[in-house]
């Protein structure tokens, strides 16, 4: 196992033991912690150890921060709209 992805695996722990802990307000502030250390570290992954696992990471990182992108689908529905 290479070194980044080491260190995504413990991302995806740290971030998990995040969304167990009662936050005031809903995790965001975790969440964009989460946003500015997983892309780098992402990048990472896929230079160092290929596309396919750069995208299974990409998906492992979008399911424990779902909501993230849920409102960024809205928001980018809402501007294609016109609204």
């Amino acid at each position: 196992m290479t070194l980044g992805l080491a260190f995504a695996f413990l991302w995806l722990i740290v971030a998990n033991v995040i969304a167990i802990l009662p936050t005031r307000d809903s995790h965001w502030s975790a969440a964009y912690a989460l946003i500015a250390v997983g892309i780098p570290i992402l990048g990472w992954v896929t230079w160092e150890s290929g596309p396919v696992w750069g995208m299974a990471i990409l998906l492992m990182g979008a399911s424990v921060l779902r909501w993230p992108l849920v409102f960024l689908f809205r928001w980018a529905r809402r501007k294609v709209a016109g609204e």
